[in-house]
């Protein structure tokens, strides 16, 4: 079963927040070529978390934080700045300031 993926900008986020599911979420990144594995899977769930209780994304630091998580596993794990894709195939605004 194939899944249709809504509308993305030119960054890969999706334009409406609101058609986010996890299924979603699997085919976006298999679109991308991205593996999201259960410790992925965590942190993305964990950013909505935060965006729900808090209507922002935070930074990488206080959400690491917020996980506690060490911040360059998070780097390690994800190969770059972490909270761009976590955002993206969490279905949530892209970060700003430094990632």
């Amino acid at each position: 079963m194939s899944i249709e993926i809504p509308p993305r900008d030119g960054d890969g986020y999706l334009t409406d927040m609101n058609a986010w599911t996890p299924e979603i979420a699997r085919a976006m990144a298999d679109a991308d070529q991205m593996e999201l594995d259960d410790p992925k899977w965590e942190q993305i769930l964990k950013a909505r978390e935060y965006y729900e209780e808090h209507s922002t994304v935070p930074p990488i630091r206080k959400f690491a934080k917020y996980m506690g998580a060490d911040k360059q596993a998070m780097f390690k794990l994800w190969l770059t700045g972490p909270m761009k894709p976590i955002t993206k195939y969490g279905g949530l605004p892209k970060p700003t300031g430094c990632v």
